[in-house]
């Protein structure tokens, strides 16, 4: 005997199933990590872990998009509270969001308890044998052996002239081209002068090539890991793949040369690649092609993009507060004026004088935070806050949360350089995040700025979509 169903019945029936669906969607994630850690689950933090698969990265990505990437977290807090730590589903793993600066101190320096947890994307995009992903003990290792040739104010020292020389002449060329589009400008110049501490001479040519490539493997960095034609990491991979190339061609070059003794054309100090291939360790372990080619690819990666951008955004806030602007024209002024009539150039003892404007460099560090994030794994249980991250989770310190607490920088949307006329607790500043495995700052901006305060430019105009675009003057 056939039952009939009314309409009411049918829709009924529809909204049944799709309440059912909907709460089995919203549950898949726990019964995969949270029922799986028994009466653990009851001490992690609030939050979700969104739908499977997905989980929370739609919101994520739709932030980052957007005109206001703290969005993402924001809801967290509407929601949940200001906890300081929440849960989600991101990048294909349940992980624990941290925003509090004693929680990102714990995660970042704490290295029995926490290990490098990168997104797979980004390992494979920065290299298995870059700083991303390798143990401890090589981290320490690696670090040893290549810093001292690219980070800090001595090794600036070897790069200052360089450096002002084409900070320079840039802005002469872009005095003759009107209106330019600065940012790019500005990813050309630190691009020429990042390769140029790397590997010394290179043309016109190869780097425009190398900048290109560096471009797409940038947006892929922390995409999702969709390997199909037409998305950003499947492109991103493409873009490694050129890279490797390119790079294991110039590591191949010099080695026979430097077989042959033969000196590089054009160079006149020892450079990172030559660093890289003298470095042993105190085993008499050397690099090989694969480490050295990652290693590279990481830095050049991280230093042109920060450096570009940083200068960029300095500039535009000196150009909003022209206060500012004329405090850090009257510090170089100052210097100029003490510099000895046979002084030619920027030295290095002139750098660390400028007080206000390294000010106005951490002060653009902290209200840009270029890298919103790092990741970590856990190791074995840990608690923050009262609250548990299981082992094997991620932890995701954001930084832009810590650097936008008002208890900590009172309105912490506004540019305001004097702010660091006193020092900052730990984990307060952490613009290159801290620990063991704290980024290797390659800080050229101080010099990029100084050189460009020297010059003076005339006015500067928003046109939308994050473009930047300056009339230069010629200089005085």
């Amino acid at each position: 005997m056939a039952i009939e169903m009314g309409p009411l019945s049918v829709l009924v029936s529809i909204a049944a199933s799709f309440m059912l669906v909907r709460y089995l969607l919203n549950n898949v994630n726990w019964w995969l990590y949270e029922s799986k850690l028994g009466a653990k689950q009851y001490s992690l933090p609030p939050g979700d872990l969104g739908w499977p698969l997905i989980g929370n990265m739609w919101s994520f990505l739709r932030a980052f998009k957007s005109t206001n990437p703290d969005s993402f977290v924001d809801s967290y807090i509407a929601r949940y509270g200001k906890t300081g730590i929440y849960k989600a589903l991101m990048f294909g793993k349940p992980s624990v969001i941290v925003t509090t600066p004693e929680g990102c101190k714990k995660v970042l320096t704490d290295d029995d308890k926490f290990t490098p947890g990168w997104p797979v994307s980004t390992v494979e995009l920065m290299g298995e044998k870059s700083f991303v992903s390798i143990s401890y003990e090589d981290h320490r290792r690696l670090r040893r052996l290549t810093s001292a040739s690219v980070n800090g104010y001595e090794a600036l020292s070897i790069y200052i002239t360089y450096i002002e020389e084409n900070v320079k002449s840039s802005l002469e060329k872009w005095t003759n081209m009107g209106e330019i589009e600065f940012l790019t400008e500005m990813r050309k110049l630190t691009f020429k002068v990042i390769m140029h501490i790397f590997f010394g001479a290179t043309s016109a040519n190869v780097r425009e090539g190398l900048e290109k490539e560096y471009t797409s493997l940038n947006h892929g960095i922390r995409a999702m890991r969709i390997n199909i034609p037409g998305f950003a990491f499947h492109k991103a991979l493409k873009a490694r793949k050129n890279l490797v190339a390119i790079f294991q061609t110039v590591v191949d070059q010099r080695r026979i040369e430097r077989k042959g003794r033969t000196p590089v054309t054009g160079k006149k100090h020892k450079d990172m690649m030559d660093a890289l291939m003298d470095a042993v360790d105190e085993n008499g372990k050397t690099l090989g092609d694969d480490d050295i080619i990652d290693i590279m690819l990481m830095y050049l990666n991280a230093g042109h993009e920060s450096s570009g951008h940083i200068t960029m955004w300095a500039t535009y806030y000196l150009q909003k507060h022209p206060e500012y602007l004329q405090k850090a024209k009257e510090e170089q002024e100052e210097i100029l004026k003490k510099r000895p009539s046979t002084q030619k150039g920027l030295v290095l003892e002139e750098v660390r004088k400028m007080d206000f404007l390294s000010k106005v460099v951490d002060e653009t560090l902290r209200l840009v935070t270029f890298s919103p994030m790092v990741f970590r794994e856990a190791l074995s249980d840990v608690n923050i806050n009262g609250y548990l991250i299981p082992k094997g989770w991620i932890a995701m310190t954001w930084f832009r949360n810590v650097h936008y607490d008002n208890d900590i920088y009172p309105n912490p949307m506004e540019f305001n350089p004097y702010r660091w006329n006193i020092t900052r607790k730990a984990g307060e500043f952490l613009p290159f995040g801290a620990g063991t495995r704290l980024c290797l700052n390659l800080r050229i901006q101080i010099v990029l700025s100084d050189t460009y305060l020297i010059q003076g430019p005339r006015t500067i105009a928003w046109q939308g979509s994050r473009k930047y675009l300056l009339d230069f003057a010629a200089s005085s």
